[in-house]
């Protein structure tokens, strides 16, 4: 009988499966080294003056590891920009569900987008990235608003239709869903700023709970306001878009 009828060892069960493992993390270490390395130089140096050499050498890696976890120096680009952040797509489930309250909706709004701020310096150099882009264009920022900001804006643009009882969006409903967005937006790119004049805010363990359970409020705000305007409104607004007709208009 060639079957070994001793109990495995702990050093025995590690053979091959655990040496994979093994492998399998320092292959994701090494990927993140490389990405967390890309997204410095190309926030500081933008695309064009960034060579995967430069990368390499400041990774301590080879330039065949490039090109084995990237392809090239466009995939690793292209990597650098929307892995870190993801897309606002991403997070549309979070929020545009019929069944909903309009607190709901914004709690998964809010928590969605503020969720890459846990990454501390990795989301602030990704968004210095995406300043850099704008000014610097490769495609990528085009590509994520056409892909990623349109499909999201459209999701909650649908959620304010939604509880505002209006059957079509006007430009003060996009209007809204643009300042919605800009409270979060604005975690981004003025935390350098905060943390100069109270840095407090986003030291904490919760800090970022804080901030989504204090936007939600200011949004539930702006929600209040724009629809205590509408009521002053005829059916038809000066826009031309109709109201849902509620219980009582439909007695009236």
């Amino acid at each position: 009988m060639n079957a070994d009828p001793r109990p495995k060892t702990a050093s025995r069960a590690a053979g091959p499966e655990g040496e994979t493992r093994k492998q399998r993390s320092d292959g994701a270490h090494a990927r993140a080294h490389l990405l967390h390395t890309a997204l410095r130089l190309f926030s500081e140096k933008g695309f064009a003056k960034t060579s995967i050499r430069d990368i390499a050498q400041a990774a301590g890696a080879n330039v065949a590891a490039v090109s084995y976890y990237f392809g090239d120096k466009a995939g690793l680009y292209r990597a650098v920009f929307t892995e870190p952040l993801g897309s606002a797509r991403d997070d549309i489930a979070l929020y545009n569900q019929p069944h909903f309250t309009l607190r709901q909706s914004l709690e998964g709004f809010f928590s969605g987008f503020l969720e890459p701020l846990r990454q501390g310096e990795l989301v602030q150099l990704s968004t210095k990235l995406h300043f850099r882009e704008m000014l610097e264009p490769t495609g990528l920022w085009a590509e994520e608003i056409d892909q990623g900001f349109k499909p999201a804006h459209a999701a909650l643009v649908k959620v304010l239709c939604r509880h505002l009882g209006l059957s079509k969006a006007d430009d003060e409903v996009h209007r809204l869903a643009f300042s919605i967005t800009g409270l979060a937006i604005h975690m981004f790119i003025s935390r350098e700023v905060v943390d100069a004049i109270r840095p407090q805010l986003f030291g904490g363990p919760d800090a970022v709970e804080q901030w989504a359970e204090s936007l939600v409020a200011y949004a539930e705000a702006m929600v209040a306001v724009e629809t205590a305007r509408r009521k002053h409104l005829p059916d038809h607004s000066a826009a031309g878009t109709p109201r849902l007709k509620t219980a009582s208009h439909e007695k009236t």
